[in-house]
């Protein structure tokens, strides 16, 4: 099953030093997705997942202020069986998993990085994400420009030189 884990680049460093991905929330096509989005094919299923990991890094963009401001998230094939379901819950996402085992670093098969050329539309979303929270218009269109930028994708034999930069 492929899953989407949020990060960021500090925490991108963090996992090749330590060679896996501690368990934790991720997300991925799950039948709560599937019944939301009833006449998308697997491929727009894949990015609604992989945009709702985007909304979590950037989640975790805010815990970290000195973080550098660009969305990470890390594609991994992992076993159904690491997978919990988080089922049907008013405060989840219809995407949101619970990886049950730490996953390894050879799972991963790509990640998604910010270019530098969002880190704006990024740093004025993460200052906005509690207002938005709250409903405010303005914070909501911050939150929506950051998300209007594409993330690029990586290879894994390229992750080292992102968290070098």
């Amino acid at each position: 099953m492929r899953v989407y884990l949020p990060s960021t680049l500090p925490a991108l460093a963090g996992i090749l030093r330590a060679g896996q991905l501690t368990a934790g929330p991720a997300f991925a096509v799950t039948p709560l997705l599937r019944e939301a989005y009833a006449s998308g094919d697997q491929e727009e299923l894949e990015y609604v997942a992989l945009t709702a990991a985007a909304r979590a890094s950037l989640r975790m963009l805010a815990g970290d202020p000195a973080a550098a401001p660009r969305r990470v998230v890390l594609a991994a094939e992992v076993n159904d069986a690491q997978v919990t379901w988080m089922g049907l819950d008013a405060d989840s996402d219809p995407a949101q998993v619970i990886l049950t085992a730490p996953v390894l670093i050879a799972a991963l098969v790509s990640a998604h990085v910010d270019d530098r050329q969002a880190v704006k539309d990024i740093r004025a979303a993460v200052e906005a994400l509690a207002a938005a929270d709250e409903g405010d218009d303005d914070a909501l269109f911050a939150v929506d420009q950051a998300e209007g930028n594409e993330l690029g994708w990586y290879a894994t034999q390229e992750l080292p030189y992102l968290v070098e930069r």
